[in-house]
């Protein structure tokens, strides 16, 4: 018999219907999870011809993980549908179809991934920007304002000392047990 050979184009991306039923019922009851997404990993890697069936190779997707420990450690579900794609040496496993909710979640965290990345590309540029010569002026009234922020702060920490201890003067031991008394 000939073996036959598939070349990466061919073989670039495949999409399973995993069945782990058989493999999560030989285990005890409280590492069924764990077992399917070992099972998961050792399909893949039979299937996708992973060299010596490395389950290192073969990276599961945040989605998918989630979607496998949705129902705890316990029941985990048996069967799943997944795409399996070539990311160089290793095998990316993902979700073939994502439920609604995933997808909404999914969408949001790419929102703010661009959102964060149009943030940090405007702030980059004022940083680089060199400062333009200040005049002797401007330093002053820098100065100054930084001196006024300062005794600002001092004085509000004063003010504030001043309250507390005001308020424990207020509210001394006797004070208190005398009223008791007089109930």
């Amino acid at each position: 018999m000939s073996a036959k050979k598939i070349t990466k184009k061919q073989a670039e991306e495949r999409e399973y219907i995993i069945n782990f039923r058989r493999e999560v019922m030989k285990v005890p009851r409280h590492k069924r999870t764990p077992k399917a997404v070992k099972a998961v990993k050792e399909f893949i890697a039979q299937h996708m011809r992973i060299p010596e069936r490395d389950l290192k190779k073969v990276k599961i997707d945040r989605w998918l993980n989630q979607e496998l420990w949705f129902r705890g450690i316990k029941s985990p579900v048996t069967r799943i549908k997944v795409k399996a794609k070539y990311e160089g040496e290793n095998v990316r496993v993902e979700l073939a179809e994502l439920p609604d909710k995933l997808k909404f979640a999914k969408a949001r965290e790419e929102k703010r991934k661009t959102e964060a990345e149009k943030v940090k590309k405007t702030k980059e540029p004022e940083k680089k920007e060199p400062e333009t010569a200040k005049t002797e002026d401007e330093k002053k009234e820098e100065q100054e304002k930084e001196q006024a922020t300062a005794e600002a702060g001092i004085k509000a920490a004063e003010i504030q000392a001043k309250q507390v201890k005001q308020m424990k003067k207020d509210i001394s031991p006797k004070a208190v047990h005398r009223k008791a008394l007089q109930k």
